[in-house]
């Protein structure tokens, strides 16, 4: 499987779909399809409803699923670390590991925390083995988002499925099994940073969504 290609096509799915994200719908499909084939079915739900949905319902959509729900939360260190002090460190840890590849969230102009799943994928596209290597550290994080999504019956679960399918292992067919990968599940504590430290933002509202 080409890895590259199928990062770099979930970060788009899962970024803020505006127009420039569903303006991509095709090369992210054709890309798929020449690059990674074997991702391509797995995708093809989201693709397609974007493809037949006006675009105002879609960004609601995806407002409503990742913004003002934490049950999808696509922030990975929010379902090992949840909003406590620890998450503040962990969150410099991210960035310190862009700035060692060579890369700086500045200069790509994104306002999100460092660990936003589109993010991190796009980091593994740039340095895959890295990038993998990342992701498996936070594998519990992304089966329970691939979880959730599935129950949800979200076309987002299959391009969640597609990342977790490049990385070693089979991944769990349950909450209870996810959940065991990690030994727990997000932590309750919410004392967190000061709220005006900038490493430890709220969780995305719609408010940000312009």
């Amino acid at each position: 499987m080409n890895r590259p290609v199928v990062y770099q096509a979930a970060s788009i799915c899962l970024s803020y779909p505006d127009e420039t994200v569903l303006g991509t719908a095709g090369l992210v499909r054709r890309a798929l399809e020449e690059s990674a084939p074997a991702a391509a079915p797995s995708f093809a739900p989201l693709l397609d409803w974007w493809a037949t949905t006006p675009a105002a319902d879609v960004q609601r959509t995806y407002v409503d699923v990742f913004d003002l729900s934490k049950r999808h939360a696509l922030y990975l260190s929010y379902w090992t670390d949840g909003d406590t002090r620890r998450r503040g460190m962990v969150l410099v840890d991210f960035r310190q590991r862009y700035r060692n590849a060579g890369l700086e969230l500045e200069a790509s102009g994104s306002r999100e925390l460092p660990d936003h799943l589109p993010l991190v994928l796009e980091f593994a596209r740039h340095r895959p083995e890295a990038g993998a290597a990342l992701l498996q550290e936070y594998r519990a994080s992304l089966e329970l988002i691939r979880l959730a999504l599935a129950e949800r019956e979200s076309p987002y679960a299959g391009v969640v499925a597609a990342v977790c399918a490049t990385l070693p292992g089979r991944s769990p067919a349950d909450r209870q099994h996810a959940m065991a990968m990690a030994s727990a599940g997000p932590p309750t504590e919410s004392v967190g940073l000061e709220p005006y430290d900038p490493r430890l933002l709220p969780l995305s509202t719609a408010g940000g969504r312009a």
